[in-house]
């Protein structure tokens, strides 16, 4: 693959960004105070909980694209 990534590898990688940004934007399926997780409200824990899913996933999309690249 002289040309770079492919147009399936790309997808895989923008599906993998797109997630979080989802997860996200759909504000009114976490806007509640419960159920609570040690007393923190579900608004905020919900929120944190995405940010380490977030962080995985763009840690996959990073290393899919390294190696995708290195590949060629």
């Amino acid at each position: 693959m002289s040309g770079g990534l492919t147009v399936g590898q790309k997808v895989v990688i923008a599906i993998l960004l797109i997630i979080p940004l989802i997860a996200y934007m759909a504000y009114t399926t976490y806007d509640f105070v419960s159920p609570s997780l040690g007393g923190v409200p579900f608004f905020y824990w919900y929120q944190t909980l995405w940010l380490a899913i977030s962080s995985l996933l763009f840690i996959v999309a990073a290393v899919l694209w390294e190696r995708w690249l290195s590949r060629r």
